[in-house]
């Protein structure tokens, strides 16, 4: 006798696809934990905070409720996945499992950068740079995006030829390119600094003098900088506030909007 009542395709199951997310989107949390608060040192959860950076008791603290929080996450991912037993054996399951998996650990690198880095400001991937924004950048299309776009291709059932062909292939390309074509090259004298919003005039010709620069020009703002750094080194102003280095020094002559 046939079953009235059939399961549903996997790739409709809720309750699959959301054990999917939730077990990717904790992975995705365990993998910086682990990684880079542990193994490689490289920020704690709350790095970014002056209050809690002077006792490190309380910075292992916060990675420790961190890391209990992801464990509830895939617990929740767990239950959801036994609940959907029924649909492992439906055709693509596996398959639509591993994606939803991707696009989780993607969501969860991107919210972290956006809250954690960019709004909240509590830590940034990498604390003793010069230049955590390139970190910023890299970390978020390699382990953010990219993740997302694999796992959104896998859900279109793309062949691997299909994504040497499709335009997200360049739109990678960008996206891994972009915070490498941030970084001044090496003994580039001239450089455009934009600094956070905030940043009064005083303390930028403050970070700009602390760097051995000389400024050629502001915009009206006193935001934008054009300026001729003697060491070269004009990636060091991202530790006096620079949200933006770039070598792509604009003819000030040709423009209005700014001074000498």
């Amino acid at each position: 006798m046939h079953d009235l009542h059939p399961a549903p395709p996997a790739h409709r199951s809720a309750t699959l696809r959301w054990s999917g997310y939730a077990l990717g989107f904790a992975l995705g949390g365990f993998f910086d934990g682990i990684l880079l608060h542990q193994i490689l040192q490289w920020h704690h959860l709350l790095s970014g905070v002056e209050q809690a950076r002077q006792d490190i008791r309380v910075l292992i603290l916060a990675d420790g409720l961190f890391h209990a929080l992801m464990y509830v996450v895939a617990a929740v991912g767990l239950w959801l996945l036994f609940r959907a037993r029924r649909m492992f054996s439906a055709p693509g399951a596996d398959l639509w499992l591993l994606a939803d998996a991707l696009l989780g650990f993607g969501i969860w690198h991107v919210l972290d950068s956006v809250l954690s880095h960019w709004i909240l400001g509590i830590h940034r991937i990498r604390m003793d740079v010069h230049n955590p924004l390139f970190w910023d950048l890299l970390w978020f299309a390699l382990f953010g995006v990219l993740p997302l776009v694999i796992g959104w291709l896998m859900h279109r059932r793309s062949s691997s030829a299909a994504l040497h062909n499709s335009p997200l292939a360049l739109v990678m390309a960008v996206l891994v390119a972009a915070p490498i074509a941030a970084l001044p090259p090496p003994n580039q004298r001239q450089a455009v600094v934009l600094f956070q919003p905030g940043v009064s005039e005083g303390q930028a010709l403050s970070a700009i003098a602390a760097v051995d620069a000389r400024v050629l020009g502001t915009d009206p703002s006193r935001q934008l900088w054009a300026i001729d750094v003697a060491t070269g080194d004009a990636s060091a102003l991202y530790r006096h506030g620079a949200l933006l280095v770039s070598s792509a020094l604009l003819p000030l002559g040709c423009f209005s909007w700014t001074r000498a």
